[in-house]
């Protein structure tokens, strides 16, 4: 039995509106997201690849904490934040600072990130030349076991109870939002 007019009209107008939808997807970075999908801010396309607790008494992570204050009360822990920025124009923009990144759990709790000066740390409050990378290629942090630049949170320990925890940007007059894997 073969479709009349209408039918093959309706067909070819279901088909054409699943193509157009399709070609859509994908194109444009949205401002939230869940860790290993990058968002887009101003200029900047952010992308968390990993997030966990660090040890300081694990060599690897002292690595990452060089200069902090360790050891810390029972009730503070240090959040370690893994992620890449790509500038996507051809201009400097400048990289968000301490104080536009924030965690913040279910309870509404905010943790300001704090500064860091190790190899593997994001320069935050700096600026990214244009098709510029963070971490930079042939950086400790670009060759490092994550291949992603630091952002260090100080949080209380208690937030792992009140998850899921979100890293939140200000930036370019916009707020990103990505939800952490942890």
């Amino acid at each position: 039995m073969r479709p009349g007019r209408k039918g093959a009209l309706a067909v070819a107008l279901v088909l054409a509106l699943a193509l157009v939808g399709l070609a859509g997807c994908g194109n444009t970075l949205g401002t939230q997201g869940s860790e290993g999908e990058p968002i887009q801010l101003g200029d900047l396309k952010i992308n968390v690849s990993e997030t966990r607790f660090l040890n300081p008494s694990q060599p690897d992570d002292g690595q990452y904490l060089e200069g902090q204050k360790v050891p810390l009360p029972s009730s503070q822990a240090y959040l370690g934040v893994f992620l890449t920025m790509h500038n996507t124009s051809d201009h400097a923009v400048p990289v968000p600072t301490n104080g536009q990144m924030n965690v913040v759990d279910t309870t509404g709790a905010a943790y300001a990130s704090i500064p860091s000066h190790t190899p593997f740390a994001a320069p935050l409050g700096t600026t990214l030349a244009g098709g510029g990378d963070v971490p930079a290629p042939d950086s400790a942090a670009a060759n490092g076991p994550t291949q992603s630049a630091l952002v260090l949170f100080l949080v209380a320990q208690g937030s792992t109870e009140n998850r899921p925890l979100k890293l939140e940007i200000a930036y370019a007059g916009e707020t990103g939002e990505i939800t952490l894997d942890i």
